[in-house]
């Protein structure tokens, strides 16, 4: 499980499901970025599957060409609209295909992209895809059609989500949508709107079903699930003006995942993205409760200065963080933690840069994700602050972090040597076909050599005998 450096050049993944016979029209669907886009895009799929549409992986067969895209750094759009210009050419061939755009771009570049460039016919923000089959109405009428208006209660909470592409074993659940979290630096708050929780009894439902269609792994997903609250519906921002009783029954994130490890005790548990500032320690003593709970966070920290904390907004300190760490291992000594860090922000010194090596040392995290900083449009870092570290400096900076997680991906997946892991077979490794590929509670891969009467979605006793930087080598243990 090496150290994560996002090529953000890289082209968006499309997926297909099976088909149904009655459905006569065709959808290429492609997603960028982050896993929400990938769980959104599950959502699309499943209205449009109900509209006729029955999706593709040849882009040149399809009627409807949707990308879902990420607004959280300038060369994700910058790959978008480079595909969008692709398509342009295959619009002249078959002039009667519909071409949209959907998430966080979507909203951002409303107007660009229908009015100035003319790339596309079609602008759906991610509050707005219940509204796909009118907006597509529109187009076949001849008109542009757009729906980027963000809403205070959508969670599309009643909607079964097929499951594009993916092994059968492992699925994304979505419990949150929006962020209240205005860090200087992202465009999520805007592109994506106000924070608000879903139901837990269609959570727990959503769960009940993975589990009765022989999935073995879920991910409770969001901006920021530690911050999840549930007391009726509505932003979380407007919980003080809850009645009592709404308050007395609230069920946080904490609660939740109580709920969700006791309704599929045998599902693997795994939860995205946290936040430290609302990072409960009863997430982690939930952890320790339940052995179904995977002991794995992903713990984004940006920056190891508390100068460059407060620039961010982070609402946290380097000291806040290190001692929710501490404790956290205290109460499950196993857990794992990885990383979200941006280097070169606005006027990060050499200081700045070396607490962040010091902090990363201290906490020795498994893998990181890891980025130079880019400004966004709209953000309040735009508006206010100047970018103002050199590239050069940026990437040398970016190059010495990456180096260094490197060091502790070595030494963290060293210290797994010698046990016996449980790991849940995902699928056949890409090196090896004889081998089997799958994760541990901790998220560490792990290969191993088939045995016979295994299959994909098993859990299986290794005993990790050796590692790479990223991998686990095992074998099936006695």
């Amino acid at each position: 499980m090496q150290e994560k450096y996002i090529d953000e050049t890289k082209q968006g993944e499309a997926f297909a499901i099976a088909e149904r016979p009655e459905n006569s029209k065709k959808l290429f669907l492609e997603s960028y970025g982050c896993q929400m886009n990938f769980s959104d895009s599950e959502i699309v799929a499943s209205i449009l599957n109900e509209q006729g549409y029955n999706t593709t992986m040849k882009v040149e067969e399809a009627d409807l060409i949707l990308l879902n895209t990420c607004s959280i750094r300038e060369k994700a759009e910058q790959t978008v609209r480079m595909r969008l210009s692709q398509f342009k050419n295959l619009k002249k061939e078959k002039p009667n295909m519909t071409v949209g755009v959907l998430g966080c771009m979507a909203e951002r570049l409303k107007t660009k992209f229908l009015e100035e460039e003319q790339l596309v016919d079609l602008v759906v923000g991610p509050d707005a895809y219940r509204d796909l089959p009118n907006l597509l109405k529109e187009t076949e009428d001849g008109r542009d059609a757009i729906n980027v208006i963000l809403s205070k209660e959508e969670t599309y909470a009643d909607i079964n989500p097929v499951r594009l592409g993916g092994n059968g074993v492992t699925a994304f659940v979505t419990i949150t949508r929006g962020c209240d979290n205005m860090c200087t630096f992202c465009v999520v708050p805007f592109t994506r709107g106000r924070e608000r929780s879903r139901d837990p009894h269609s959570i727990l439902q959503e769960c009940k079903d993975l589990w009765n269609n022989g999935y073995k792994e879920i991910t409770l997903l969001g901006q920021n699930v530690d911050s999840y609250l549930w007391y009726g519906g509505g932003p979380k921002k407007d919980f003080a003006k809850a009645s009592e009783m709404q308050k007395a029954t609230a069920v946080d994130f904490a609660q939740l995942l109580d709920l969700v490890a006791k309704a599929v005790p045998e599902m693997r548990i795994r939860f995205s993205t946290s936040n430290p500032q609302d990072m409960s320690l009863d997430v982690f003593r939930m952890m320790a409760k339940h052995d179904n709970i995977c002991k794995y966070v992903h713990l984004p920290v940006q920056s190891g200065s508390n100068n460059m904390l407060e620039a961010m907004n982070r609402q946290h300190t380097r000291e806040e963080y290190l001692d929710l760490i501490k404790k956290a291992k205290e109460i499950v000594p196993e857990v794992a933690f990885s990383q979200d860090m941006i280097v070169g922000f606005c006027n990060e010194t050499e200081e700045d840069h070396q607490d962040t090596l010091s902090l990363m040392k201290e906490v020795e995290y498994d893998y990181g994700y890891m980025f130079a900083y880019s400004e966004r449009p709209g953000t309040p870092a735009h508006k206010k602050m100047e970018d103002n570290i050199p590239a050069d400096v940026k990437q040398r900076r970016l190059a010495e972090v990456i180096a260094l997680q490197g060091e502790l991906s070595r030494k963290r997946m060293a210290g797994y040597v010698g046990k016996v892991h449980q790991i849940l077979i995902e699928g056949v490794s890409k090196k090896n076909k004889n081998q089997w590929k799958g994760r541990n509670s901790q998220n560490a891969v792990c290969v191993f050599d088939m045995s016979e009467g295994q299959k994909i979605g098993d859990i299986v006793d290794v005993f990790v005998y050796d590692n790479t930087q990223g991998t686990l080598l095992g074998r099936v243990a006695e």
